[in-house]
């Protein structure tokens, strides 16, 4: 069937944002004397948005004020260099393109902090979103439907017209907890066998595939 709305999650599907978050963490677990992680580390980390990234980087046995402290320490730095190695992932852009082309609307629901959401989707997608939703207060994170239905409900389409499309199993559950179909890809921050083992039903491993099954 043909979609009238396509959602993409953010981190890890349009965009490698990776290494700005592993440089961010590690400036803010520096700052407050803590050790640093490994790339591998960030990776297994992010999905569940900043603030449970955080958690999971310093050391076990941290209070409730040290972590209030990196994560401080995290949002001034990755407010000004969350763009200084990040890119889209190749065919990204040409994909959004031929989507918006027949007539198709596109959004990102994504857990990190929305302020970034905002200015990496101005910056490297300029006017082709129709709606953009970041982690922000009164709205559960991913894999609680609430993001997605609120952007379901402001471009006025039904859930049975869109589908999800992300790299994590937390994408997942979200499409499930929000009762659209998911499309998940492989090129991002979770491999094939991590996606088969948490449900994933259709994985894709381009964003040119992604077109070829959209818009057959």
């Amino acid at each position: 069937m043909r979609y009238e709305l396509v959602i993409f999650d953010l981190d890890g599907t349009i965009l490698d944002t990776l290494e700005d978050l592993y440089l961010s963490v590690n400036h803010a677990l520096r700052e407050n004397a803590y050790p640093e992680r490994t790339l591998d580390e960030v990776r297994r980390f992010v999905g569940n948005g900043i603030r449970k990234l955080i958690e999971r980087a310093v050391p076990d046995g941290c209070e409730t004020a040290q972590i209030d402290a990196v994560h401080a320490s995290f949002t001034a730095y990755y407010t000004e260099h969350c763009a200084d190695h990040t890119a889209p992932y190749k065919g990204i852009e040409e994909l959004l393109k031929d989507l918006r082309s027949v007539g198709m609307r596109t959004a990102v629901v994504s857990n990190k902090a929305d302020y970034a959401v905002q200015s990496l989707c101005k910056e490297y997608f300029p006017g082709l979103f129709d709606a953009v939703a970041g982690e922000r207060e009164g709205v559960r994170r991913k894999p609680a439907p609430d993001a997605v239905e609120a952007v379901l409900e402001t471009l006025g389409i039904a859930r049975e017209q869109a589908i999800y499309i992300g790299d994590s199993d937390v994408d997942i559950a979200t499409a499930q907890n929000a009762g659209i179909p998911c499309i998940s890809v492989d090129w991002g921050f979770r491999d094939t066998a991590f996606l088969i083992d948490h449900g994933a039903k259709l994985i894709l491993s381009a964003p040119a595939e992604v077109g070829a099954y959209l818009l057959k």
